[in-house]
């Protein structure tokens, strides 16, 4: 034991930095992947506990004001009904701004769908006006119980009473309304009603929402929310951010693996001789194999040890949405078992690729082999001596042949070395794709900057004109959105009429053309999944008792509403209703314009007969994205090192043998250097030339299927720049050379007696 402890303590003199860097990326990997498990957690337990302790419904459906929706209790699958509740459609406004809402009216705390309290009270007929506003909505509005509402237009005061959670869709400005409740007496011109459904079997919900509209008829319903669609709203950004967490996590921890395989197995070629001593004076090939396998698991279980005690201790100290995450993460049940398994799977597989590795060292011979008078990729090719018979200089040529003449080995290191930096371009393209999102949103489906609701006081000439004089307004493009069943009446779609023959409206096109003649449209990606159609295709759905029959001629880039989105321009919808009207109109800014700042100015000139707001830009909640990627880019830096003081390792010690030949033709110390640093060079240069190559369109398929797997569809993932593809080619490269050049000039200044040692 202590001839293997002293072993170990040696090696680790020998290689303090590779230990350290090992030590560091285990726990970079550890604590990214128990982060992306704490997201995962986070993103869909809240939501679920709402819903159960709340007896959420599974189908809500919004009807109109005169139809029996109290009939639906008695369907098959039905378990308990919420309501008929009236309801109406106002807009709000506080000292935050102001929101679309709908008021529900209702006396009592429903047993489906109640609303969870979070601060006040809920209704009390002591206050006829008082009504409890959803979080979200209380925080966009900068509302508390004891604030007063107003209704702008008219001289109506709201008293906010109380604030509740609820399972139901969430408010999202410009996208969908937000939830009031109000006492019954409070809704005094109601539009429509609601009605929540608890089904004994929630699997059961397509078909529940097919029997409810035909009890109803289509006619009567205006709109159909889900559980599976509140609950895929809710887990949002959240589940998105666990998914890169974890991919990056776990794409580190195989090229931490496969470096520390590398770096074993090179270690194990330049020690074959002390090994094959250990083995004469008496130790098993168990041992020896053991020596490597505990030594690089005591590196990795600190790191991961390291890991876990930070993220358990200062996770929830992290500002924003990773630390509220580890907040909620530690309260649930598996939180225990995922920071005991995902440290321990870490170390197992680390210790698995040692393992692999090590065993090499146990089938070492007790004598040792004399090495090979020359290596065994022979002498130089064709190619290296017509460059030196061309007056290349002859580090260069001599490197470049040392780095790649030894193909399985140098396959090898530029594979492992590559891994990482593969990993760097994917993680660049999606700080690029975000940024895309920000810099250039109308490439990114979103061509207007601001979305705006005009009152029924303002004609459609009017409201034009008001927004199109604004300062720094380019375009207004009227139109109008409404609720669509689609065919075999299971869900609600966006339809959308914008824009007309005249002034078109700017879509963001990734498949087909625009929409320009007659009962054409272009759709988002998750209308065409939800429809399981594609461009080319006709799609009938039901506007109210209308069907509507349109041509899918284009796939547009919808980041609203999950992509269910199919939009047409006012003219079509128009053919089918002449009396229809434009109820929303989108903004197009010059460029450079400050989208808040016309906001408000807008909002003061149409003085209450406005609802302004910017569109929301879906990269917004990414912005801790920023902050993952950096620290894996931080990771895998630590792991390419890895890898790179491997390679350096390894052709120092090849070069010894070597170098009485390079001194016997005439080659300086200096020149010497240059050969060894030349074949770093050249193996971090194809490493770059690799991991870029495939790792650009890895990167743009991972994005586009993220994109289409959430609805927006494929065609938004952007690689990096050039220069920035070069500026990461030019640090490998340089950095590589710098790290050898000071190991390379050591051993080409060795005296030849100790040159000779070696080799013999």
């Amino acid at each position: 034991m202590r001839a293997t402890l002293r072993w170990a303590h040696s090696d680790l003199r020998t290689h303090r930095g590779e230990a350290l860097f090992l030590v560091l990326a285990t726990a970079g990997i550890v604590a990214s992947l128990l982060l992306a498990t704490a997201l995962f957690g986070y993103a869909t337990n809240p939501w679920q506990r709402v819903f159960t302790q709340a007896h959420g419904a599974h189908v809500t459906l919004h009807t109109t004001a005169s139809a029996d929706a109290g009939e639906l209790a008695g369907l098959d699958g039905v378990d308990s009904v919420a309501g008929p509740y009236p309801t109406a459609s106002v807009t709000l406004a506080s000292q935050g701004g102001r929101a679309s809402v709908e008021l529900r009216g209702t006396s009592g705390r429903p047993d489906v769908g109640r609303p969870l309290i979070t601060s006040g009270h809920w209704l009390d007929p002591a206050t006829p006006r008082g009504v409890v506003l959803e979080s979200r909505l209380a925080r966009v509005l900068l509302t508390a119980p004891g604030d007063t509402l107003t209704v702008p237009g008219t001289a109506r005061r709201l008293t906010v009473v109380g604030v509740a959670d609820s399972a139901e869709p969430r408010y999202r400005p410009g996208e969908r309304t937000g939830l009031v409740w109000a006492l019954p007496s409070a809704v005094t011109d109601p539009d429509g009603q609601v009605v929540g459904l608890r089904l004994t079997d929630p699997g059961d919900t397509g078909y529940a929402v097919q029997r409810a509209v035909t009890e109803l008829g289509a006619g009567a319903i205006g709109e159909v929310a889900t559980w599976q669609q509140a609950r895929a709203e809710a887990q949002g950004d959240n589940r998105l951010l666990g998914q890169v967490l974890g991919l990056f996590g776990l794409g580190a921890l195989v090229a931490a693996g496969f470096a520390v395989h590398g770096a074993i197995a090179t270690r194990i070629r330049g020690h074959l001789r002390d090994i094959s001593v250990l083995k004469a004076i008496g130790f098993t090939p168990g041992q020896v194999v053991r020596v490597f396998l505990i030594q690089h698991l005591v590196y990795a279980l600190f790191g991961a040890v390291a890991a876990a005690a930070l993220t358990g201790t200062l996770g929830s100290a992290v500002p924003g949405r990773l630390g509220d995450a580890v907040d909620v993460w530690q309260d649930l049940p598996g939180h225990t078992v995922a920071l005991f398994v995902v440290p321990v799977g870490a170390v197992l597989f680390i210790g698995a690729t040692t393992g692999l590795a090590a065993w090499r060292a146990g089938r070492v011979p007790p004598v040792p082999v004399p090495r090979p008078a020359a290596p065994p990729a022979g002498g130089l090719t064709g190619v290296a001596r017509r460059a030196l018979g061309a007056k290349v200089p002859p580090a260069l040529v001599l490197g470049w042949h040392k780095a790649f003449t030894r193909r399985p080995r140098s396959l090898g290191a530029v594979a492992r070395l590559a891994l990482p930096l593969l990993l760097i371009v994917v993680a660049l393209s999606a700080w690029t794709t975000i940024d895309r999102f920000h810099g250039s949103p109308e490439r990114m489906g979103m061509p207007t900057a601001l979305g705006v609701r005009a009152d029924t006081s303002l004609g459609d000439r009017e409201a034009r004109a008001l927004l199109e004089r604004a300062p720094e307004v380019a375009a207004a493009y009227p139109g109008v959105e409404v609720a669509a069943l689609v065919p075999g009446q299971t869900a609600t779609i966006a339809l959308r009429g914008l824009g007309t023959a005249r002034e078109p409206y700017p879509f963001t096109l990734a498949e087909g053309r625009a929409a320009r003649g007659p009962d054409e449209a272009v759709a988002g990606q998750g209308l065409l999944d939800l429809l399981h159609v594609r461009v080319g295709d006709w799609v009938r759905m039901t506007v109210g008792d209308q069907p509507q029959i349109l041509h899918i001629v284009g796939r547009s880039i919808e980041p609203e509403n999950a992509g269910r989105v199919i939009s047409t321009s006012l003219d079509t919808l128009r053919a089918n209703d002449p009396g229809l009207r434009p109820s929303i109109y989108q903004v197009r800014l010059d460029p450079g314009a400050d989208p808040a700042e016309v906001a408000a100015r807008l909002d003061a000139a149409g003085r209450g007969h406005l609802d302004v707001h910017t569109v929301a830009n879906p990269a917004d909640g990414l912005s801790p994205l920023r902050a993952v990627v950096l620290g894996m880019i931080a990771v895998l830096a630590l792991i390419g090192l890895i890898e790179l003081l491997t390679a350096i390792g390894g052709t120092v010690r090849e070069g010894e043998r070597d170098l009485l030949a390079l001194k016997a033709i005439g080659l300086s110390p200096r020149q010497i250097t240059a050969v060894t640093v030349t074949a770093t060079a050249g193996t971090a240069l194809a490493a770059v030339l690799l991991a870029t190559a495939l790792g650009l369109p890895l990167a743009h398929w991972l994005i586009d299927a993220q994109g289409s797997t959430s609805g927006i569809g494929a065609g938004i993932a952007q690689g990096p720049s050039p220069a920035l593809l070069l500026l990461l080619g030019t640090a490998a490269v340089l950095g590589a050379a710098a790290l050898a050049a000071v190991p390379a000039a050591r051993a080409a200044r060795r005296r030849l007696a100790d040159t000779l040692s070696a080799v013999a």
